[in-house]
């Protein structure tokens, strides 16, 4: 390969790619400060089993939208275990990925049944980043002109989830809205009516609440909208199967966490927010929306709809930036509802609300006070009924392997779910038992305390009789067949095999670093010791986690180069986000908070500016000039402009061009000098040395974590000192600095338990062996490109002609020539079991060359139309792809063979990945938008 190329020795060819300006002297393999020592599989396997030994296995009940689920061992190893479901990308290529498609909207589905809502996204983040994405379409939903006088103000019940407030407040500070928190009902409703029009936004309630109550808030609803108003509400998919949908009273948005739906709690992830809407809000709905289209042939097929309102079409003027989602968990949930179906998710929710209500009647019957009279899973207990506080109930709780929530000194507060049985119910009664010194009871005395009850799983009432669902949800036949693991095996058997993911071939989809998810770094997410900690136990519980995140934390910030790094983001547009209000904290903690400007080259990431505008900045553009590097004098001139209001520059580098930059360090000095700080993303280079401020980092490409088709992702971001004291905090367990940000996700440390992947693949590679990788990457990537050279234009390169772990080709010439646009040639790829480029260090040599023959191919396919021999209407481009079904038609009137079509180079006969449909039509999905299953499984 290096041959091909030019050159001798690996480190010839490196120096040449990338500038000399910004190479740092390489990682070792040793404990040195520049040095990192590799571990072999069976010690990294070992030092694994010692760190998650030493978190401590508990009973948690703390609640606060985080259960104990039980994972359906068919889910977890066929879906959860599984490399052809985690490996899988983003379905952009609808015709290979048929079968995720139709998962994910069958989340969709449950989310649209469940929530009384006609319209449904494929996953959000999680619970308290959906509610504020529901905050924001609040926002984008109401005229301009009603905010002409006063503030913009969102009105929040206290009784939402604290964290879920804490992520409201981060967000509404980029977008000038003012978070009031009021009293429920009374205080609420007087609020909502004194306010008037000119102000209110939105109002954003829990149902049932962070304290278990459930409360009827369709008279406030009615309110709300009087006074112009959106009404979002944050709940709980399980109890939806019990009480009345909110669709039902008025609600404009629904969202929640879907974790207990078979996702284990990872302390703290990751886990896939539903999030459905009403009608009219649909086109500024956020997040990725699957829908039913239909392809060449008519037969109906999914695609992902209304992709225009989405970040990377409209950049700055999106409502949300969000990108990666949660997809592998939005499908491990949507399997929950197949496999358990409506009548037994209805099962589920009868068994915890009767367990509930016993638990409830044992309390009262010790002398404890149930401060919600209403509930479904949850009770606050005020302990101090009984003479006692609760740090008395907590201590013993303890000793017993039982976590509750500490809601204050005089209240605790108990969630129940689907994993507690008669034994656990016992034992939690006992903790108050032994807190008050009476006898303990048996596991008989609470059986005949229920039997006396008359409670079952089967005939229990909703928690509350005025509110009791009487809609029926999910009668679609996905979710009432597939209900023995026989059933269920083979319809995600079926599905998975529509699918393209890593275990069929390489994904070299540029910008997206598709590299191998190691085995032995997937394991430990299995393991209980990782996956059932609670986010919220005490931090002496979770003391394994903690040592991880510390030793990834500290590893991340070498091999970027900086000084602190904080993992809390749970997705690339959330570090991005993340690291801006950061820079913004900075600049206001030195009597600079006027500064508003943020310059962003045009070739930038459509999060990028996405994310720019949600902190409230002004999105100025820099030019990008004919070989694809930043404009300097551009820069330099826009810099100089905007010195008095200039906040940051913020880049993505290497280029999304797949180029070094030459002048990233000049890039950097010029908004210093102008009073600015740099938001570098990660490269190949230590951006803490080019002159970055604070980088994020995605952990689902660079380091290992796998896409999951569409999530789930962390990105992190890490600083130099002088912004650590602005990382970002959480009101539960403290995580920032001194001068922390509210916090960014849900949970402290966001998607936890995927973390332990990263650690794992930068502890085996060790120093010497991530700087081989990015050796291998870039030779990858310029090798595919200096054997494409003759065929194809290689847009941009440096100027000895390289590039770095990706290119761009540039086929705009091939649209004047042969009537070709970009799409066919993606679409014609799929017929090669490829795709569209970043090999990634992973691929080996003759996977590259099998890419590389497909292209070289199809450029031969293309001279075809251009010479006139194939019609550029009617050729094997414009008609891909070739499904099976095609190629077995009875007819074939193409102007090619049904070989050409389906075996243009040999080795396809040996091996090929079928599309599942023909070409999918984009347009007509989006003119006639349907986002939930009907009957099309019918079609399959």
């Amino acid at each position: 390969m290096l041959s091909v190329l030019g050159y001798k020795t690996l480190d010839e060819f490196v120096n040449e790619t990338i500038p000399s300006g910004v190479r740092v002297a390489e990682l070792a393999d040793n404990n040195d400060e520049n040095g990192l020592r590799p571990l072999s599989e069976l010690e990294l396997r070992r030092r694994a089993e010692t760190i998650a030994g030493m978190n401590r296995r508990m009973k948690s009940y703390i609640g606060m939208g985080y259960h104990n689920a039980i994972v359906p061992p068919v889910i977890q190893r066929n879906i959860f275990e599984n490399p052809a479901w985690y490996t899988a990308y983003t379905p952009y290529s609808p015709e290979q990925s048929q079968g995720r498609l139709e998962s994910l909207i069958n989340f969709q589905t449950v989310a649209i049944s469940l929530s009384g809502l006609p319209i449904a996204n494929a996953s959000l983040l999680d619970e308290a980043t959906a509610v504020a994405e529901g905050m924001a379409m609040c926002l984008a939903s109401i005229p301009k002109p009603k905010f002409s006088k006063g503030k913009r103000v969102f009105l929040v019940s206290p009784t939402v989830a604290p964290q879920t407030i804490a992520v409201l407040e981060t967000r509404a500070s980029g977008f000038g809205i003012e978070i009031k928190i009021a009293d429920i009902n009374e205080e609420l409703e007087k609020l909502a009516t004194d306010l008037g029009e000119e102000r209110l936004m939105g109002t954003v309630v829990q149902y049932p609440d962070v304290n278990g109550d459930i409360q009827d808030w369709k008279s406030l609803t009615e309110k709300v909208k009087l006074a112009g108003g959106k009404m979002v509400v944050a709940s709980d998919l399980l109890a939806l199967t019990m009480l009345k949908p909110p669709g039902e009273w008025g609600a404009d948005v629904v969202c929640g966490n879907s974790q207990r739906f078979g996702v284990p709690a990872g302390y703290g992830g990751p886990h896939a927010a539903f999030f459905s809407c009403s009608e009219e809000m649909k086109r500024k709905m956020p997040g990725r929306l699957v829908g039913l289209s239909k392809d060449a042939r008519g037969g109906a097929a999914y695609r992902l709809a209304l992709q225009t309102r989405e970040q990377h079409i409209r950049r700055e003027k999106a409502t949300s930036n969000v990108c990666t989602a949660q997809a592998l968990l939005a499908n491990m949930a949507a399997m929950y509802a197949v496999f358990h179906g409506p009548a037994g998710l209805r099962r589920i929710a009868g068994k915890v609300l009767s367990l509930t209500r016993v638990l409830a009647n044992a309390l009262e019957s010790l002398g404890f006070t149930i401060i919600n009279k209403t509930y479904f899973d949850t009770l606050t207990i005020d302990v101090a009924s009984a003479g006692l506080s609760a740090q008395q109930i907590h201590a013993t709780s303890v000793q017993a392997g039982i976590n509750f929530r500490r809601v204050d000194e005089k209240t605790i507060g108990i969630t129940l779910d689907e994993s507690v049985g008669p034994l656990d119910l016992t034992d939690i009664i006992n903790v108050f038992c032994r807190a008050s010194s009476k006898a303990e009871m048996d596991p008989e005395a609470v059986d005949t305390m229920a039997k006396r009850m008359e409670l079952s799983a089967e005939s229990v009432t909703a928690p509350l009789a005025s509110f009791a669902r009487t809609s029926h949800f999910l009668p679609q036949p996905v979710f009432n067949k597939h209900h023995s693991e026989t059933d269920m095996l083979r319809y995600m058997m079926r599905l998975q095999e529509k699918d393209y993911s890593l275990v069929h071939g390489m994904i070299p989809l540029g910008s997206c670093t598709m590299k191998l998810n190691s085995t032995s770094s997937m394991i430990p997410l299995s393991w209980p010791e990782i996956s059932s900690v609670h986010p919220f136990a005490p931090v002496d519980q979770a003391k394994g986690y903690e040592v991880m995140l510390k030793e990834l934390e500290s590893d991340l910030s070498l091999v970027t180069g900086y000084d602190a790094t904080s993992i809390q983001p749970n997705s690339g547009a959330s570090g991005e986000f993340a690291g801006l209000r950061v820079i913004h904290a900075f600049h206001q903690s030195n009597g600079e908070g006027h500064r508003e400007v943020c310059l962003i080259p045009l070739s930038a990431h459509g999060t990028n500016p996405a994310s720019a505008a949600m902190n409230g900045y002004k999105v100025v553009p820099i030019k990008a000039l004919a070989d694809g590097s930043l404009d300097l004098a551009d820069l330099r001139e826009k810099a100089e402009k905007f010195k008095d209001n200039l906040a940051a520059l913020m880049v993505t580098y290497p280029s999304t061009f797949g180029v070094f930059e030459e002048g990233i360090e000049e890039a950097c000095q010029i908004v210093h000098d102008n009073g600015a700080n740099c938001n570098s993303l990660i490269g190949l280079t230590s951006l803490g040395r080019v002159g970055g401020d604070v980088s994020h980092t995605n952990l689902h490409k660079t380091f290992s974590i796998p896409h999951g088709g569409g999530g789930p992702g962390v990105g992190p971001i890490s600083c130099k000192s002088h912004l650590a004291p602005f990382l970002p905090t959480h009101p539960i367990i403290p995580t920032g600095g001194a001068k922390a940000i509210s916090a960014v996700s849900g949970a402290p440390y966001g998607s936890a338990s995927i973390n332990f992947i990263s650690w794992a693949y930068i502890k085996m590679l060790g120093g010497a062996g991530l700087t081989q990788v990015s050796k291998i990457a870039l030779l990858n990537a310029n090798y595919i490109a200096e054997k494409l050279r003759p065929y194809y234009n290689i847009r941009f390169t440096n100027a000895n002609g390289r590039v770095a772990h990706e290119l761009l080709i540039d086929l705009a010439e091939f649209e004047k020539s042969a009537g070709l646009k970009v799409s066919d040639f993606s679409k014609r790829l799929q017929d090669y079991s490829c795709w569209l480029i970043e090999p990634t260090e992973s691929e080996p040599k003759h996977e590259l060359d099998r890419f590389i023959d497909a292209l070289i191919s199809i450029r031969k396919e293309v001279d075809e139309v251009i010479s006139g021999s194939q019609p550029k209407d009617n050729n094997v481009l414009k008609n891909a792809p070739h499904p099976m079904a095609t190629i077995l038609d009875e007819k074939w009137d193409r102007p090619y063979s049904r070989q050409k079509a389906v075996w243009p180079v040999a080795g396809l006969k040996r091996n090929k990945f079928w599309p599942s449909v023909s070409r999918v039509d984009d347009a007509a999905g989006d003119l006639n938008l349907v986002c939930e299953c009907g009957t099309v499984e019918e079609y399959a």
